[in-house]
């Protein structure tokens, strides 16, 4: 079959000729037929401390039909999403990490990131059916695909803490920031203002729901923000993930605001402490999702509450993954770009 294979840092992904994945008790065989471009794959491809092997397969926010099934609660035709993170066996049983540490269990194990659980950017993927969600008729692949980053959004948001009528500043609007803003919504926020310097990408918070869209280089932020929402952030969550953000927000964020770390630095970072000890400000640092985070998010899919078309931005087929891979390193309006391996 065909798949888009990690070669080494500093190269393009490249087009190869690989073996077809071979099932066992427990596993399902899916036809893939949406995956999206994740930036944990493009930090993984240009980071050493990532420690990607070469002949990695990435690719983990996927959805697609199982052609072969070696469980028997499954049978080939269904439509699933794929949830890339699979339980260690002694919590395979259960579902997931039976401790609840889901995606920070150390004995977790995540599906793209490693010749051991080859990922998505492929014809074909094989996954654990502890892994599998099963999509509702009237639910399509472009929306399993999104499942994955939208529940980044839908558990960075349940981790916050969120009190009922918050004012929330979201840094950021690619497809993480977009699903924190939508879910914020969608939980209760008075006030969600999505800060973002691409005008396309502020366009399209305003579109998915953001009370009020603002530009970070064309006024205070804090003054920009109090503006538009009434009154200072109540929470913060940032989604951008570059060194100087974290200071940034501390100084903008008012005493006891809460600042939710959603975007992943792949650098070492300097703040200043003090500041944030005479604010009392506190951190709360989030990563991926738990099952649940999948089903509620299915559950607003699925209720017309999120429109999953508005976080698509491209569909490509898998000879144009590559290119457009190293395309996305430097996004301009790209939001969510989605691999379609039969095109």
């Amino acid at each position: 079959m065909r798949a888009a294979v990690f070669e080494g840092i500093g190269r393009p992904l490249a087009l190869r000729e690989v073996p077809e994945p071979q099932i066992g008790p427990g596993d399902l065989l899916l036809q893939v037929a949406l995956c999206g471009i994740c930036g944990s794959d493009l930090h993984a491809s240009e980071v050493p401390d990532y420690r990607l092997q070469p002949g990695t397969i990435l690719g983990h926010e996927f959805a697609g039909t199982v052609i072969a099934s070696g469980d028997p609660a499954f049978r080939p035709g269904d439509r699933l999403a794929g949830i890339p993170f699979a339980p260690c066996a002694e919590c395979e049983p259960f579902g997931e990490c039976r401790k609840g540490l889901a995606a920070v269990c150390p004995g977790i194990r995540g599906q793209g990131f490693s010749p051991a659980a080859p990922g998505a950017y492929a014809e074909r993927v094989r996954i654990r059916a502890s892994q599998a969600l099963r999509l509702p008729d009237g639910v399509g692949f472009e929306a399993g695909a999104m499942l994955e980053p939208l529940a980044v959004g839908a558990h960075a948001v349940a981790m916050a803490e969120m009190p009922p009528g918050a004012r929330v500043l979201v840094t950021g609007a690619g497809p993480i920031g977009l699903a924190v803003a939508v879910m914020a919504r969608l939980s209760g926020a008075g006030a969600v203002v999505v800060s973002e310097p691409a005008s396309a990408r502020r366009a399209r918070a305003a579109r998915l729901g953001a009370t009020a869209v603002l530009d970070p280089n064309a006024a205070p932020l804090a003054e920009a923000f109090a503006e538009a929402a009434g009154g200072p952030p109540d929470l913060i969550f940032e989604c951008v993930g570059i060194p100087g953000m974290l200071q940034r927000m501390v100084e903008l964020a008012p005493p006891r605001c809460r600042i939710v770390v959603v975007g992943v630095c792949m650098e070492e970072d300097r703040l200043r402490p003090r500041m944030a000890i005479r604010k009392e400000l506190s951190f709360r640092f989030v990563l991926a999702y738990t099952r649940a985070d999948f089903a509620a998010v299915l559950g607003h899919v699925e209720a017309g509450a999120i429109r999953v078309e508005d976080f698509v931005t491209e569909v490509i087929g898998l000879g144009a993954l590559p290119a457009g891979f190293e395309a996305l390193r430097r996004p301009a309006d790209q939001v969510k770009v989605l691999v379609d391996p039969a095109r």
